[in-house]
């Protein structure tokens, strides 16, 4: 990717209820490669049991080529229901930012 492009960042925490989240976020990843604008993304979910205001805690971002194209993301039907399920069942809290990436590098261990 070369920038300028946008990123969307989802910082969220999960409730305890499981019933089919992993097979929703996998949809949801193969619903945003099919749409215009969407360049990539990247995630990680801390489970750790050692501090349990850390367990759970997950982020999420999405890489895009304009602000219109994440506005239609926002809004594709599927994507949609998905935000209620996780506003009814699956977060007990997230944020969502959007920034722009100015620039960026890279390092590569040769071992």
């Amino acid at each position: 990717m070369k920038p300028p492009y946008y990123a969307v960042i989802f910082t969220s925490k999960r409730t305890e209820i499981d019933e089919n989240y992993a097979q929703m976020a996998t949809k949801m990843v193969h619903l945003a490669q099919l749409q215009e604008g969407f360049l990539g993304v990247e995630s990680a979910r801390n489970t750790s049991a050692h501090n349990p205001e850390e367990a759970q805690v997950g982020i999420t971002v999405s890489y895009w080529k304009d602000l219109e194209s994440i506005q239609k993301w926002k809004q594709q039907i599927d994507h949609l229901e998905a935000q209620e399920k996780g506003k009814n069942l699956w977060y007990e809290n997230y944020t969502v930012r959007i920034a722009i990436i100015e620039r960026e590098y890279h390092f590569e261990s040769k071992k």
